[in-house]
C-alpha cells in the first residue's frame, strides 16, 4: 500500500511539471500569431476571402495590426490588380492596370520572366493608380507586387501573376549591321520589315539609333516597309554606333506584332571615301582627308552610264556572276560567271569590280566601256594582290562611299542600295 501510495504521489508530482512546460512552451507561440497578425500589413493574399474565391480582379487582403490594449486596427486601403491572378493571353497594351482604393499606392513592382529589369511605370500624382510606361512583351509571364497606404499610414499589400499573349502574326525589322563589326564612315542602317508598317508612330517610338560621341540621327521611311538611319554628316572614326530595338509587345499594324528586344553596336572605322570621275576615268582615294591613291577607271559607256551620287558599299564578294538579263538588259549583252573582287553599290546591279577581260585596247583611264560598273584592273580569278581591283578591295570597309561625278546619268535614287547621302539632311528629316 505504501510502495503504491507513495507511487501515486509520486506520478502526480511529475504530472504538474509537464503541465507547466507545456504552457511556458505554448506563450512564444502565441507570440509569433500576434506577429504575424501585424506582419500581414507587408505580405500578399492568396486571392480568397471568407474561404471563397473574389472576383476577377484582385483585391488586398485585410491587413491588421494590434493596438496597445489589444484591440485589431484594420488597413482600410484596397489594392486591385488587373488583369486577375492567373490570366493568360493578355494583352500587350492596355490590360496591366493596379489601382488603390481608400488609400494610396506606395510602391508597385512587375517583373517579367524573361529576367530583365523591372517594368517601369509611374504611380500617377493622387496615388490612386499604376500603369507600365510602355507595351508588354509577347509570351511572357509577370509578377506584380503592390503596397497602398491608408489615412492612417496602415498598409495593405497584394501580389499577382499573368502571362502575356503569344501573337500569330509577327513583324520582324531585318537590319544590315553585325554586332562587333567594324563598317565605314557612310555606314546607313537599313531596316526591312517582313511586314508592312501602318503604325510608324509606334516603330519611330521603339527604334532607335545611338552614337558615342552623341550625334543627331535620324530615321527615313522609304514606302511602309522599310526605315533607314544616318547622321547629317559622315560619322566620325572611332565611333560606337548602337541600334536598339525595342519591338516586342508593340503591334506594327491591328493584330502584327514585334518580336524583337534588342542591342546591335558597331564600331566606325577610318575615314576613307572614293570618288569614281565619269569624265577622267579615275577613281580618287581619300584617306582620313589626304589623297591615297588614284587609280585609272572604266564607268559606264555612252548607253549605260554610271548613276550619279553617293552610293555606300553594302558587301564584298570575292567572285560574282554577272549576267545581264538580272539588270534589265538583253540576254547574252554578258554573261561572265567570275567577275573577281566585287563590291555593291546598289540593288540595280551597280559594283565596283574587277575587270579581266577587256585588255586591247586597254580601257582603264581612257575610255568607259562598263555598263554601268566602276570596272578597274584585274586578271582571271583576282589572285595577283599587284592589280588595282585587288588593292581597293583589299583596302575598302562595308560602309565606304563611292560617289560618282560627271556622269551625263541622274543622281542615284536614295533608297537605291544604302544611298540615303544622297538626299540632303533636310529632305531626309522630313519623312523622320
Amino acid at each position: 500500500m505504501s510502495t503504491t501510495a507513495a507511487g501515486a504521489t509520486s506520478g502526480a508530482s511529475a504530472q504538474r511539471p509537464r503541465s507547466r512546460r507545456r504552457i511556458r512552451r505554448a506563450l512564444p507561440a502565441l507570440a509569433v500569431c500576434v506577429a504575424l497578425l501585424g506582419a500581414g500589413a507587408c505580405g500578399g493574399g492568396d486571392g480568397k476571402k471568407d474561404g471563397k474565391d473574389t472576383k476577377d480582379d484582385k483585391v488586398a487582403p485585410i491587413a491588421q495590426t494590434r493596438a496597445p490594449d489589444g484591440a485589431p486596427k484594420v488597413s482600410q486601403a484596397v489594392v486591385t490588380i488587373l488583369p486577375k491572378d492567373g490570366a493568360t493571353e493578355v494583352a500587350t497594351d492596355g490590360a496591366l492596370k493596379v489601382s488603390a482604393s481608400a488609400g494610396k499606392l506606395t510602391q508597385v513592382t512587375v517583373t517579367g520572366s524573361e529576367g530583365g529589369k523591372p517594368v517601369e511605370g509611374t504611380i500617377s500624382p493622387d496615388g490612386a493608380s499604376w500603369q507600365p510606361a510602355a507595351a508588354l512583351r509577347t509570351g511572357t509571364k509577370y509578377a506584380v507586387s503592390a503596397t497602398a497606404t491608408d489615412a492612417a499610414g496602415l498598409v495593405s499589400a497584394l501580389q499577382s501573376s499573368f502571362t502575356t499573349l503569344t501573337p500569330a502574326n509577327t513583324n520582324y525589322g531585318v537590319f544590315n549591321i553585325d554586332a562587333n563589326e567594324t563598317y565605314g564612315v557612310g555606314m546607313i542602317v537599313s531596316l526591312e520589315f517582313t511586314r508592312k508598317v501602318t503604325d510608324k508612330a509606334v516603330v519611330n517610338r521603339s527604334v532607335k539609333v545611338t552614337s558615342e560621341p552623341a550625334v543627331e540621327v535620324e530615321g527615313h521611311w522609304f514606302g511602309n516597309q522599310r526605315l533607314d538611319f544616318r547622321p547629317e554628316k559622315y560619322w566620325k572614326p572611332g565611333t560606337k554606333v548602337t541600334l536598339h530595338l525595342d519591338l516586342d509587345g508593340k503591334q506594327t499594324s491591328p493584330g502584327v506584332y514585334g518580336k524583337q528586344k534588342k542591342d546591335v553596336t558597331f564600331t566606325v572605322g577610318r575615314a576613307q571615301t572614293s570618288v569614281a570621275d565619269h569624265t577622267a576615268h579615275t577613281l580618287t582615294i581619300t584617306r582620313d582627308g589626304a589623297p591615297l591613291k588614284k587609280l585609272p577607271a572604266s564607268l559606264g559607256d555612252a548607253e549605260n552610264p554610271s548613276w550619279n551620287g553617293k552610293m555606300t558599299i553594302m558587301s564584298k564578294e570575292p567572285t560574282v556572276h554577272m549576267d545581264s538579263q538580272t539588270v534589265g538588259l538583253a540576254k547574252g549583252v554578258y554573261d561572265i560567271k567570275d567577275v573577281p573582287h566585287g563590291m555593291r553599290l546598289s540593288n540595280t546591279g551597280t559594283y565596283v569590280h574587277g575587270n579581266y577581260w577587256r585588255t586591247d585596247p586597254l580601257p582603264f583611264g581612257k575610255e568607259n566601256t562598263s555598263h554601268g560598273c566602276v570596272s578597274l584592273q584585274d586578271v582571271k580569278g583576282g589572285g595577283d594582290p599587284n592589280m588595282n581591283a585587288a588593292w581597293f578591295y583589299k583596302e575598302s570597309l562595308i560602309g565606304d562611299v563611292v560617289e560618282v561625278v560627271n556622269s551625263p546619268r541622274k543622281v542615284v535614287d536614295p533608297d537605291n542600295g544604302w544611298s540615303g547621302w544622297a538626299m540632303d539632311w533636310a529632305a531626309w528629316t522630313a519623312a523622320s
